[in-house]
């Protein structure tokens, strides 16, 4: 028997629906599944974010993994690839995938110890940035979300939704916002991107002092990367700070970056607006200080 979370049974039902409550229901049938299929034997509680549910287990050898459980969608099933390609070189390591479910056994890390208990949000911030220079020196390998199909399903929505956005002070901050991504559509990129690289993302092992986890990845530009980091812990005083440093460490240039952290304050607003709430202030006024900040 596993422990199947509440909050993720919510979670799924949010998010995905019926699919979702499908997937609960068969979670403890794939569990067994794939414990079977792998030699495995549970070595601890579960544990889950918004989508997932993963479990310590130990291989047959004694090694101590992770078995992730996730429905397959296109954030899911680029996972893997993207895995492969670091091969464990500053990412969690990949043992193991199905494909046709997305089940996957990962490199156990030290789920206590998250940059998120880091004090010193600056080290922190210079760590997210030192790890996506490394992980974005990457090519991105075929197969995966693209940055620029993106950008132009956002610019194409765009119009819908700020018809819907009632304050003319953040519609015209989203027109904006959308402005600058019109800027560098055209480029968008070739790298092998995270996307959601926050400090819960990033986590201790004996091998490494930071791993990232959990990528959800695209090919693009870089300056995709930032605004994660950028939003941990939101502070409005210090945005500029942690642009410039993480552009810095990761040798951006600038006026790019901004564009493309801009695109993220349009991609979160289009989100917000489908989901009927409001638009995130902190965001908005993320946008407001990189608007103008020339770097």
């Amino acid at each position: 028997m596993i422990d199947i979370p509440r909050e993720l049974a919510a979670s799924q039902e949010k998010y995905n629906g019926e699919a979702g409550r499908a997937f609960i229901a068969g979670l403890p049938d794939l569990t067994a599944r794939f414990l079977d299929r792998w030699e495995l034997r549970t070595d601890g509680p579960s544990m889950h974010g918004v989508c997932a549910l993963a479990l310590p287990v130990r291989r047959a050898d004694g090694t101590p993994a992770v078995l992730k459980l996730q429905i397959l969608d296109e954030e899911s099933e680029g996972e893997p690839v993207a895995l492969r390609a670091w091969d464990g070189d500053g990412a969690v390591r990949l043992l193991d995938h199905d494909g046709p479910t997305g089940t996957m056994l990962l490199e156990r890390l030290d789920e206590t110890r998250t940059l998120s208990r880091e004090p010193d949000r600056h080290r922190a911030v210079v760590t997210i940035a030192e790890l996506l220079a490394h992980l974005t020196s990457f090519p991105a390998p075929p197969g995966l979300r693209h940055l620029g199909d993106i950008a132009r399903a956002m610019l194409d929505q765009t119009p819908w939704a700020l018809a819907r956005i009632p304050d003319p002070g953040a519609r015209r901050l989203v027109a904006d916002c959308a402005a600058a991504v019109r800027e560098v559509a055209d480029e968008p990129g070739d790298r092998l991107l995270h996307w959601d690289l926050h400090f819960e993302n990033v986590l201790a092992s004996d091998r490494a002092p930071w791993l990232a986890i959990d990528p959800k990845p695209l090919a693009g530009d870089p300056g995709f990367e930032l605004w994660p980091a950028l939003d941990n812990h939101f502070d409005p005083d210090d945005v500029l700070w942690r642009f410039d440093a993480m552009t810095g460490v990761l040798a951006l240039d600038r006026p790019r970056a901004r564009a493309w952290t801009l695109g993220r304050v349009l991609q979160n607003a289009l989100w917000d607006i489908e989901d009927g709430r409001p638009l995130d202030d902190g965001q908005l006024e993320t946008a407001r200080r990189l608007r103008g900040h020339g770097g």
